[in-house]
């Protein structure tokens, strides 16, 4: 049996990702909202109401483009209509460089380059939807 470059290669990313995504569950929340100030001019997590950027209430599996009230780029409005919803995985993705993941999109804000700020953040973001 042969096994192509492809689907080494696939298998590889599939692996890296399912050691890093348990590490995204586990991160500091308190770290995260200190990496959330980063966000603040264009982004509120404590009350529906959005600013530059949509608020980010309850983002956590909520589909992509889905507040009513805001007019997202066609690219976030698109990637909504074909389903995708925000998870751990897609704004680890997102969070890390936001133009390379989703080109089109009009968030100014290059991304975060620490795995430990998006995990962080992401579990600031969590502890704000479970309020």
């Amino acid at each position: 049996m042969r096994i192509s470059v492809k689907t080494i290669i696939g298998l590889s990313l599939l692996s890296g990702l399912a050691f890093t995504y348990p590490a995204l569950a586990e991160g500091d929340a308190d770290k995260g909202k200190k990496v959330f100030a980063k966000c603040t001019a264009c982004h509120t997590v404590e009350e529906a109401k959005n600013r530059v950027g949509p608020h980010l209430v309850n983002i956590l599996d909520r589909k992509t483009a889905s507040i009513e009230d805001f007019k997202y780029s066609p690219a976030m409005t698109k990637a909504g209509e074909e389903g995708m919803v925000w998870d751990e995985a897609t704004l680890t993705s997102y969070l890390t460089a936001p133009k390379q993941f989703m080109p089109g999109n009009k968030m100014a804000f290059a991304g975060l380059k620490k795995t430990e700020d998006i995990s962080n953040l992401i579990a600031y973001i969590r502890s704000k939807s479970a309020q």
